[in-house]
């Protein structure tokens, strides 16, 4: 982050701006907005300023800005015409450790003005970091459609209600009731106007929550979410759901770090990934840990890169979770085939060349790869391995041995659907030799068939390198 997004509380609290146009206007009116006692130094004022004078919304000194103007300030801004004295404002803010915001130029401001979605008690501030003002306006825009002036009642509402709900429950449970409390029927009532019925709704609820937190011990559950091939923006809206609700996540190493700054901030976190010959911790240890948290009542979160069903051993985890009584729930992900192939532009079907695709794991074991070998060289079919990184050269031989054109195309993509992707397009004969040379780490996937061929046309994602056989 270039800022620390924080909500400073200047309500009866002393703030400068220094300048007399139409942009000092505008962050005066802002900082009266939220309570701050304003100050404003300039020789001259504008229509608006000077209008705000006269009302009593703000006092005035109507002279230039000279450096000891800052003591006894808890903010100043920066708001003239002229580069000099912004400077000068800026250089005698920071020396006075006050913080200082100088309009139209990040590089000297210690806080920026975000744009705000005003719904109060509920703010949102969304920022560029003074990189792209328009961006922020923009974004600020949506999100004034998105959120209803209700929202604004519903947080004053449960504000009202919060000494009661701390009260009676701890903080683990009050979460809880909390999250459950804004899945209901409760913020309907209360943005509809029905406040009492909500207060009735919430006293049931919270009575409930007591009893269930005093009497009971309470089981928790697992969610099992396919974290998608690395691009955040490929997780379903459900998994956001429950990612934003979770106490613990179990996450393997092809899970993002895009996608774990998704999770829950205040959320354990629990690195339980994998790799060839090296096992952080065994599948047996993960089922275990999944149902001792679950049994501590914790709602557990185990995030798997591409789909939990697909090479990601999610049924074993299940079958640990069903034969102790733990409740549980999938999340399917877009499975790395369908993600990086779709961001490389190669259909895994396609009515001229594949009529069907076949998904294989290509790991070592050792020293050599269990594959059906003839099922993978049939005509008019895709062929997608995972995990062939390793054992790519005895592939490729395998595949050739059994009856696979030397020429047929292929693609080993790295890192799909993120930044980083690149794809390198060879055929089966060349291939080994082209990686070799080409420093390619995992996670990687191979697509093998005709379909490859109409990556040069189809490809849409940039974000990476594309690499071709020379012709």
């Amino acid at each position: 982050m270039d800022f620390l997004p924080i909500f400073l509380d200047i309500r009866a609290r002393d703030c400068l701006v220094v300048g007399g146009g139409a942009v000092a206007a505008r962050k005066a009116a802002l900082l009266r907005r939220a309570g701050g006692k304003v100050t404003v130094i300039a020789p001259e004022l504008c229509a608006e300023l000077a209008t705000a004078v006269d009302a009593g919304e703000l006092a005035v000194c109507a002279r230039n800005f000279v450096a000891a103007d800052v003591a006894g300030f808890r903010l100043v801004v920066a708001a003239t015409d002229d580069a000099a004295i912004n400077h000068e404002v800026a250089a005698a803010a920071d020396a006075a450790s006050v913080p200082v915001n100088v309009v139209d130029d990040p590089a000297r401001c210690t806080f920026i003005f975000p744009s705000i979605v005003d719904r109060s008690p509920l703010l949102v501030a969304v920022s560029t970091s003074g990189a792209a003002p328009v961006l922020a306006r923009s974004l600020r825009a949506r999100l004034e459609t998105l959120i209803p002036a209700g929202y604004g009642r519903l947080a004053e509402f449960l504000r009202r209600m919060r000494p009661e709900v701390k009260t009676k429950l701890a903080v683990g449970a009050r979460r809880r009731f909390y999250e459950d409390l804004l899945e209901g029927s409760i913020p309907e009532l209360v943005m509809s106007g029905r406040e009492d019925d909500a207060a009735a709704a919430l006293q049931r609820d919270l009575q409930a929550a007591v009893d269930e937190s005093t009497h009971s011990s309470r089981i928790g559950q697992v969610s099992l979410i396919g974290a998608g091939p690395g691009d955040p923006d490929l997780l379903t809206f459900r998994a956001l759901r429950l990612m934003q609700r979770a106490d613990v996540v179990l996450y393997d190493r092809l899970v993002s770090s895009s996608i774990l700054d998704l999770v829950r901030r205040d959320a354990t976190r629990i690195y339980v990934g994998k790799k060839r010959d090296y096992h952080t911790v065994r599948q047996e240890e993960i089922n275990e840990l999944l149902v001792s948290l679950a049994r501590e009542g914790k709602h557990v979160v185990r995030l798997k890169g591409g789909d939990p069903f697909i090479f990601g051993r999610g049924g074993e985890e299940i079958a640990t979770l069903a034969a102790h009584g733990i409740a549980f729930q999938v999340v399917p992900g877009i499975t790395a085939a369908n993600g990086c192939a779709a961001y490389a532009g190669i259909p895994l079907t396609h009515r001229d060349h594949a009529h069907s695709v076949l998904f294989v794991a290509g790991h070592l074991r050792n020293g050599t790869v269990d594959i059906d070998w003839p099922a993978l060289v049939r005509p008019a079919q895709t062929v997608v391995i995972y995990m062939g990184l390793s054992a790519l050269e005895l592939i490729c031989q395998e595949l050739i041995r059994h009856g696979a054109r030397a020429d047929m195309p292929v693609a080993l993509i790295e890192q799909g659907t993120r930044p980083s992707q690149r794809v390198l397009i060879d055929t089966l004969q060349n291939l080994p030799t082209r990686v070799t040379g080409s420093e390619v780490h995992a996670p990687t996937l191979l697509i093998i068939g005709e379909v490859v061929g109409l990556h040069r046309q189809l490809a849409w994602f940039r974000g990476g390198r594309d690499e071709w056989a020379q012709d």
